[in-house]
């Protein structure tokens, strides 16, 4: 891929895609469910249901371009459950067609930190 990291905005397909659609096929998926415009010079990634191929959507100014990837051992991602319809940057799709799977981990709550006896509290401190 010859772009300028910044300038690049990749959108991945949340559901499975049959691998024999033809550009035609990719596109109007891509103008039905993604929220810019494919004629924009966007990427689309798309992955077949057992989530062992992919193939990457984009336009230039002479036309639609494809790259496919299958891999021979492992899947591109573990459980569709997880996967939705999004924005993922450069790193992620670059993370992806190598097999690796970025998963976002959210912190239900933070643990409080133990305040040590021996220490003032700040509040304190800054009274004095």
């Amino acid at each position: 891929m010859f772009f300028p990291e910044q300038q690049v905005r990749v959108f991945l397909y949340g559901a499975p895609v049959d691998m024999r659609r033809p550009f035609d096929g990719l596109y109007a998926i891509a103008r039905h469910s993604m929220p810019v415009d494919p004629l924009g010079g966007h990427l689309f990634a798309f992955i077949n249901h057992r989530a062992t191929q992919i193939k990457v959507l984009y336009f230039d100014r002479s036309g639609w371009c494809v790259w496919a990837k299958r891999l021979e051992q492992g899947r591109f991602l573990a459980n569709w459950n997880r996967v939705d319809t999004r924005e993922i940057d450069v790193t992620q799709l670059k993370l992806l067609l190598e097999g690796i799977e970025v998963v976002r981990q959210r912190h239900r709550y933070r643990h409080p930190q133990p305040q040590s006896p021996m220490r003032p509290r700040r509040e304190a401190c800054l009274a004095l």
